[in-house]
């Protein structure tokens, strides 16, 4: 792989040494000094650091990993926390659906058998009995009176007793109160 960098006594096209200059001979390495490798130009060597014996021991409480961690998670719950609760309002909506739909169901039943009961002839002279007071031809209607008589109600009188009291016809009554009105 070529580097990025043109080497030191290179020229920019990359043809081998400059014209004109010499390659100097490598310096020779130094009594109880670092080799050959180290001198070179151009390369430093950087130490770390050696760890104290306090800080060697302890690890730090929260890591970089550990934060990122809970922050993935915190993003991963708040991305599926709309979602999860558009499914549990559905679930919820659905339910509510099952429940008025099996006592419209309920309704449709007592209404089918209404209808069943009211398409019966014999309900329906019943009915018109009890309801309207109907009587048919040939039947015979008795009105049991018990004699007592409540506010607001006129006593039962037989069909005799009416006719025992003569009342003037409805146009005699009128031009008896035309002449007590003129007089």
């Amino acid at each position: 792989m070529a580097d990025a960098r043109p080497r030191r006594g290179t020229s920019p096209g990359g043809g081998g040494r400059a014209p004109g200059r010499r390659r100097s001979a490598p310096r020779p390495a130094a009594a109880g000094g670092r080799g050959a490798a180290d001198a070179r130009q151009g390369r430093r060597r950087t130490r770390r650091p050696a760890r104290s014996a306090t800080t060697a021991g302890r690890t730090p409480l929260v890591t970089g990993r550990a934060v990122l961690l809970g922050v993935l998670v915190l993003v991963l719950l708040l991305t599926l926390a709309g979602p999860v609760r558009s499914f549990v309002a559905g679930r919820q909506a659905l339910a509510e659906l099952a429940a008025e739909n099996q006592a419209l169901s309920l309704r449709e039943q007592q209404l089918q058998a209404q209808l069943d009961r009211q398409s019966d002839p014999a309900y329906v002279v019943q009915q018109a009995r009890e309801r309207l007071n109907f009587v048919l031809p040939g039947d015979r209607v008795v009105v049991v009176a018990d004699g007592t008589v409540t506010e607001g109600e006129q006593p039962a009188q037989t069909p005799d007793a009416a006719q025992d009291t003569d009342q003037p016809p409805w146009y005699e009554g009128l031009l008896e109160s035309v002449d007590t009105a003129d007089g």
